[in-house]
């Protein structure tokens, strides 16, 4: 195990958030709700973007709260499609956070697999459309 310091993926994060005192509870710990509202809409940029449209959240099939978010934190999200189907797409999300002390501290903080499902402005699913550069058949 090495004991080199955690850093950021060299990807660019999807969303960048700080938790306010809003947020938290009343010894400053973030509500695990508040982290899961923004990891469902940090994992729906990579979804509408395949999908080319809208999205909805169908299915959380893993969520791991591995270290606690405090207020003041600066939190980065990681999204990235892992599989599509007919007409899903699961996503992949992992949150680090940069700890505001006197020297920069990152942790992954949460990891987190969702399903979504491309719907057309009647809200109902739709096929996904094709990758550019690819052929049906």
């Amino acid at each position: 195990m090495s004991d080199a310091p955690l850093r950021l993926p060299d990807a660019s994060p999807v969303l960048r958030v700080m938790p306010m005192p809003a947020d938290a509870n009343i010894h400053g710990d973030v509500f695990g709700g508040w982290i899961m509202a923004n990891v469902d809409v940090a994992g729906a940029i990579p979804a509408a973007r395949r999908a080319n449209g809208r999205v909805a959240t169908i299915a959380v099939t893993s969520f791991l709260f591995k270290n606690p978010v405090f207020v003041g934190d600066l939190l980065s999200f990681y999204a990235r499609v892992l599989k599509t189907g007919h007409t899903s797409i699961t996503v992949e999300v992992e949150v680090y956070a940069e700890r505001n002390r006197l020297q920069s501290e990152v942790v992954k903080v949460t990891e987190a697999t969702l399903v979504y499902v491309a719907t057309g402005e009647d809200r109902r699913p739709r096929p996904l459309p094709p990758l550019a550069g690819t052929v049906d058949g």
